[in-house]
């Protein structure tokens, strides 16, 4: 007996509405972004993470209700980490009777080989895993590349490059790939991981450990993470005002001259269009009202 099988009727309810509510997410960034067309070929790469599992069972439920024809393949690396439980993935793609292929890769002793003993390997094994993704779309003939990072991913990824990195750069819904050939696209774009995180254990998954390679992980990433945690518990509303942040972007109120001619600035006898309202009032909203009205705190990351 599932876990499923055992909830109350509210708890049903309750399942449903977050089913419900992954499913119009993934909808939405597929139909904003046009991820997915007719006719294309959809490569899911599945980690056997909560993330992955979530992504291909909602596109398989909308690849039955699409107005558009798209077909499935999942795609698993198995980067021969010691341990790695290689039965598993296969037997729950082919009792879910989906098209998939297993590719094997010991990218896990080129990357133990490279790395100093204790340091993050994540870097390195993502630059060698993207590349025979790459190449195993173009022997599937795949047009799209379906990856599982969502919501807080992106918004981890975009405090990571601004407080690391100096850069103003997330995670996008759909790009192309570094060699050009590949569209890689992010269905989970709108879902938070709260959700997923909720929905994986609901339907169990067959979930695989991430940690087999035995390597320390993302430190930075993790601490971002908390920040935004804390975030979430004390300002409610927070982290949905940033993700749309990242959607309402002001090239005329930053600095970068790459996206903006500040040198051809002229003034004008007619309003100008996205003129100068910086000092103009935002409302703040009630929850970060009360919850900045006392003492500021700084949270500080090492």
């Amino acid at each position: 007996m599932s876990q499923l099988d055992t909830l109350t009727a509210k708890q049903k309810y309750g399942f449903n509405k977050l089913q419900k509510r992954l499913r119009r997410g993934v909808g939405q960034a597929i139909a904003d972004f046009n991820m997915i067309e007719d006719g294309d070929k959809v490569m899911v790469c599945l980690s056997g993470g909560k993330d992955s599992y979530t992504l291909l069972d909602i596109l398989l439920f909308l690849r039955q209700h699409a107005p558009i024809h798209f077909d499935i393949v999942a795609v698993n690396l198995d980067q021969k980490q010691p341990g790695f439980p290689e039965h598993i993935l296969p037997e729950y793609l082919a009792r879910i009777g989906v098209d998939y292929k297993i590719v094997e890769e010991d990218t896990y002793s080129i990357v133990k080989g490279i790395i100093p003993e204790g340091k993050t390997t994540c870097s390195l094994c993502s630059r060698l895993r993207r590349g025979i993704l790459y190449r195993t779309a173009t022997e599937l003939g795949a047009t799209k590349i379906a990856l599982g990072h969502h919501r807080d991913d992106m918004l981890e990824t975009l405090f990571l490059n601004m407080f690391h990195g100096g850069k103003l750069k997330s995670m996008p819904a759909k790009l192309v790939s570094d060699d050009g050939k590949h569209m890689v696209i992010r269905p989970l774009a709108y879902c938070t991981e709260k959700d997923i995180s909720r929905y994986a254990e609901l339907v169990e998954f067959p979930i695989i450990p991430c940690n087999l390679c035995g390597s320390q992980e993302n430190l930075q990433r993790k601490a971002i993470k908390m920040m935004l945690q804390d975030w979430d518990k004390r300002f409610p509303g927070r982290i949905e005002s940033m993700f749309r942040a990242t959607q309402n972007v002001a090239p005329s109120h930053l600095l970068d001259r790459n996206l903006y001619d500040f040198s051809g600035l002229k003034t004008q006898d007619t309003p100008f269009e996205g003129g100068d309202t910086a000092f103009d009032h935002e409302p703040i909203p009630a929850a970060e009202q009360s919850a900045t009205s006392g003492d500021v705190q700084i949270v500080t990351l090492n």
